[in-house]
Protein backbone atom coordinates (compact mmCIF):
# COMPACT_ATOMS: atom_id res chain seq x y z
CA UNK A 1 0.00 0.00 0.00
CA UNK A 2 2.92 2.37 0.90
CA UNK A 3 4.88 1.80 -2.41
CA UNK A 4 1.42 2.89 -4.23
CA UNK A 5 1.57 5.89 -2.59
CA UNK A 6 4.91 6.46 -3.12
CA UNK A 7 4.29 5.73 -6.96
CA UNK A 8 1.22 7.46 -7.00
CA UNK A 9 3.15 10.84 -5.84
CA UNK A 10 6.21 10.47 -8.10
CA UNK A 11 4.13 10.37 -11.04
CA UNK A 12 1.93 13.13 -9.89
CA UNK A 13 5.44 14.86 -9.04
CA UNK A 14 6.16 14.28 -13.10
CA UNK A 15 3.36 14.97 -14.09
CA UNK A 16 3.28 18.42 -12.37
CA UNK A 17 6.77 18.84 -13.98
CA UNK A 18 5.42 18.33 -17.45
CA UNK A 19 2.32 20.85 -17.34
CA UNK A 20 4.84 23.67 -15.36
CA UNK A 21 7.23 22.67 -18.85
CA UNK A 22 3.87 23.49 -20.91
CA UNK A 23 3.38 26.18 -20.08
CA UNK A 24 6.95 27.72 -20.08
CA UNK A 25 7.11 26.14 -23.59
CA UNK A 26 3.64 27.99 -24.70
CA UNK A 27 4.70 31.05 -23.17
CA UNK A 28 8.33 31.49 -24.63
CA UNK A 29 6.05 30.82 -28.07
CA UNK A 30 4.00 33.59 -27.20
CA UNK A 31 6.77 35.99 -26.74
CA UNK A 32 8.56 34.98 -29.75
CA UNK A 33 5.47 35.23 -31.69
CA UNK A 34 5.27 38.55 -30.67
CA UNK A 35 8.21 39.91 -31.52
CA UNK A 36 8.03 38.69 -34.93
CA UNK A 37 4.85 40.17 -35.40
CA UNK A 38 5.76 43.12 -33.90
CA UNK A 39 9.05 42.89 -36.18
CA UNK A 40 7.05 41.93 -39.61
CA UNK A 41 4.26 44.66 -38.68
CA UNK A 42 6.52 47.41 -38.79
CA UNK A 43 8.67 46.01 -41.90
CA UNK A 44 5.19 46.26 -44.02
CA UNK A 45 4.36 49.31 -42.50
CA UNK A 46 7.33 50.80 -43.98
CA UNK A 47 7.72 49.40 -47.25
CA UNK A 48 4.26 49.94 -48.34
CA UNK A 49 3.43 52.87 -46.93
CA UNK A 50 4.55 54.81 -49.84
CA UNK A 51 2.98 52.12 -52.20
CA UNK A 52 -1.02 51.87 -50.68
CA UNK A 53 -1.04 54.85 -48.19
CA UNK A 54 -0.17 56.04 -44.66
CA UNK A 55 -3.79 55.83 -43.59
CA UNK A 56 -4.38 51.85 -44.95
CA UNK A 57 -0.49 50.68 -43.43
CA UNK A 58 -1.15 53.13 -40.35
CA UNK A 59 -4.60 50.75 -39.57
CA UNK A 60 -2.66 47.77 -40.70
CA UNK A 61 0.50 48.60 -38.27
CA UNK A 62 -2.54 49.37 -35.27
CA UNK A 63 -3.82 46.32 -35.98
CA UNK A 64 -0.85 44.25 -36.42
CA UNK A 65 0.30 45.85 -32.82
CA UNK A 66 -2.46 45.34 -30.75
CA UNK A 67 -2.41 41.49 -31.96
CA UNK A 68 1.07 42.27 -29.96
CA UNK A 69 -0.44 43.26 -27.09
CA UNK A 70 -2.65 40.42 -27.05
CA UNK A 71 0.32 37.78 -27.13
CA UNK A 72 2.16 40.16 -24.74
CA UNK A 73 -0.49 39.88 -22.40
CA UNK A 74 -1.03 36.55 -22.62
CA UNK A 75 2.57 35.82 -21.82
CA UNK A 76 2.67 37.78 -18.75
CA UNK A 77 -0.30 35.82 -17.59
CA UNK A 78 1.52 32.77 -18.29
CA UNK A 79 4.63 34.51 -16.50
CA UNK A 80 2.19 35.52 -13.67
CA UNK A 81 0.53 32.01 -13.42
CA UNK A 82 4.08 30.08 -13.30
CA UNK A 83 5.06 32.76 -10.05
CA UNK A 84 2.11 32.31 -8.06
CA UNK A 85 -0.20 28.83 -9.23
CA UNK A 86 -3.01 31.50 -9.29
CA UNK A 87 -4.65 32.34 -12.55
CA UNK A 88 -6.38 36.11 -12.51
CA UNK A 89 -9.43 36.94 -14.61
CA UNK A 90 -8.38 40.50 -15.49
CA UNK A 91 -6.01 39.63 -17.93
CA UNK A 92 -8.37 38.00 -19.93
CA UNK A 93 -10.92 40.51 -19.82
CA UNK A 94 -8.03 42.87 -20.82
CA UNK A 95 -7.18 40.81 -23.94
CA UNK A 96 -11.25 40.61 -24.51
CA UNK A 97 -11.24 44.21 -24.57
CA UNK A 98 -8.07 44.47 -27.08
CA UNK A 99 -9.55 42.51 -29.37
CA UNK A 100 -12.77 43.71 -29.79
CA UNK A 101 -11.09 47.12 -30.04
CA UNK A 102 -9.13 45.19 -32.75
CA UNK A 103 -12.04 44.32 -34.23
CA UNK A 104 -14.14 47.60 -34.54
CA UNK A 105 -11.06 48.78 -36.16
CA UNK A 106 -10.65 46.32 -38.51
CA UNK A 107 -14.57 46.90 -39.36
CA UNK A 108 -13.69 50.05 -39.78
CA UNK A 109 -10.91 49.71 -41.92
CA UNK A 110 -12.76 47.72 -44.36
CA UNK A 111 -15.39 49.88 -44.69
CA UNK A 112 -13.44 52.49 -46.15
CA UNK A 113 -11.61 50.72 -48.18
CA UNK A 114 -15.17 49.56 -50.32
CA UNK A 115 -15.55 51.55 -53.41
CA UNK A 116 -19.83 51.29 -52.71
CA UNK A 117 -21.76 50.07 -50.11
CA UNK A 118 -25.24 48.59 -50.16
CA UNK A 119 -27.33 49.13 -47.32
CA UNK A 120 -27.46 45.36 -46.29
CA UNK A 121 -23.24 45.92 -45.95
CA UNK A 122 -24.25 49.04 -43.74
CA UNK A 123 -26.19 47.86 -41.61
CA UNK A 124 -23.77 44.43 -40.78
CA UNK A 125 -21.43 46.66 -40.33
CA UNK A 126 -23.49 48.60 -37.33
CA UNK A 127 -24.10 45.28 -35.96
CA UNK A 128 -20.58 43.97 -35.98
CA UNK A 129 -19.54 47.36 -34.84
CA UNK A 130 -22.27 47.75 -32.02
CA UNK A 131 -21.85 43.86 -31.25
CA UNK A 132 -18.05 44.52 -30.01
CA UNK A 133 -18.69 47.77 -28.78
CA UNK A 134 -21.60 46.39 -26.18
CA UNK A 135 -18.77 43.25 -25.46
CA UNK A 136 -16.56 45.93 -25.21
CA UNK A 137 -18.71 47.82 -22.45
CA UNK A 138 -19.29 44.20 -20.40
CA UNK A 139 -15.40 43.47 -20.25
CA UNK A 140 -14.90 47.04 -18.49
CA UNK A 141 -17.73 46.23 -16.45
CA UNK A 142 -16.07 43.23 -15.46
CA UNK A 143 -12.38 44.41 -15.09
CA UNK A 144 -14.20 47.25 -12.54
CA UNK A 145 -15.96 44.32 -10.89
CA UNK A 146 -12.82 42.41 -10.04
CA UNK A 147 -11.04 45.16 -9.13
CA UNK A 148 -13.81 46.08 -6.66
CA UNK A 149 -14.10 42.61 -4.90
CA UNK A 150 -12.79 42.13 -1.55
CA UNK A 151 -9.32 41.05 -1.48
CA UNK A 152 -9.38 37.48 0.28
CA UNK A 153 -6.85 37.61 3.18
CA UNK A 154 -4.43 34.80 3.32
CA UNK A 155 -4.43 34.43 7.01
CA UNK A 156 -6.62 30.99 7.52
CA UNK A 157 -9.73 31.64 9.73
CA UNK A 158 -9.49 29.76 13.04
Amino acid sequence: MKDRREVMNRWCGVMEWLDRLGYMTAGFSLLVLGMLLFAHAWYVFATKAGQIGLLPSGLKLLNDLLLVIILLELFRTVIRFLQTEVLDLEPYLAVGIIACTRRVLTASAELSHLPSMNETQFYQYLMDVGLNVMVIMVLVIGVFLVRKRPVPSSVPLP
